[in-house]
């Protein structure tokens, strides 16, 4: 079983999946590439180098596999992933003077997991500091936090229901947010002038504050009901999405102001600068 998760070089994000079988890490190749090229098209980098390294009689099983790994616009593709030992050898083939720093950082990488399968805390604790790394508060990070173990418990709830990864995840998503905020995840992000960003670390404190109502909601419609189809899953994600998107029109009635904001991450942090 692979558990993907986004990992931190300096500012920059690795998607990465930790093979519980084999406990071993792989990474996204073409992240790594970006990384140590800043080569405007790191997958024809990628592309031509491979093509190199199979002339130097290196076998590509050995260098890389694949893994379906989330993509910029929010679905699932095959992309190639290597080890930590093979990403060292890849690394040996591309000239940068990040080479030795990301040596370090894998390194780093692989100590962490095992320290944290000893005490799972340490990952909220890896996670926190990441998000301090970027420039967030210390309030913000707490929610966000907390988005993730209310997000957990609803995808869970999902597979337990039958519910497909990927596709139909995505779908319920989607009616959860339209349901709540007004907007579809694509209207949101295009709402606050994002592309590849995830929407969730964008959101202010009130908005996560919702999404969050409106997922635990749903969960727990969902473990009243029990749904046996996806239609029925999608029901109780609208009606989940509802109560919290109720929330919000009393709280704009109240305070007078609208909840859903243009503003992004990016912009915030840039005021503070």
């Amino acid at each position: 079983m692979n558990t993907q998760a986004i990992k931190l070089f300096e500012t920059k994000k690795v998607r990465t999946a930790w093979n519980e079988e084999e406990e071993e890490w792989y990474f996204s190749v073409v992240d790594v590439v970006a990384i140590l090229t800043d080569s405007p098209n790191p997958r024809k980098y990628w592309s031509v180098l491979k093509t190199r390294l199979k002339q130097e009689g290196v076998e590509l099983a050995t260098i890389c596999s694949q893994l379906k790994l989330l993509a910029a616009d929010g679905k699932n593709y095959l992309s190639d992933v290597a080890s930590t030992n093979q990403i060292f050898r890849i690394i040996q083939s591309i000239p940068s003077p990040k080479a030795e720093p990301f040596k370090q950082w894998l390194a780093h990488i692989a100590k962490e997991r095992l320290d944290q399968m000893q005490a799972p805390e340490l990952s909220i604790e890896q996670a926190m500091l990441d998000y301090k790394r970027l420039g967030y508060s210390d309030s913000w990070i707490n929610q966000r936090l907390k988005s993730i173990e209310v997000r957990k418990e609803l995808t869970d709830e999902w597979e337990q229901r039958g519910v497909k990864q990927g596709m139909e995840f995505a779908v319920l998503t989607d009616v959860i947010t339209q349901a709540w905020s007004g907007k579809s995840v694509k209207q949101y992000k295009q709402y606050k002038g994002l592309k590849k960003e995830s929407l969730r670390d964008n959101m202010t404190n009130l908005e996560l504050v919702l999404n969050m109502l409106a997922e635990a909601t749903t969960t727990e419609i969902s473990k009243e009901k029990e749904p046996k189809t996806f239609a029925q899953n999608c029901e109780i994600a609208r009606q989940g999405g509802k109560i919290a998107g109720n929330t919000r029109k009393e709280i704009e009635t109240k305070t007078g102001k609208k909840i859903i904001s243009p503003l992004n991450a990016k912009k915030v942090l840039n005021k503070k600068n």
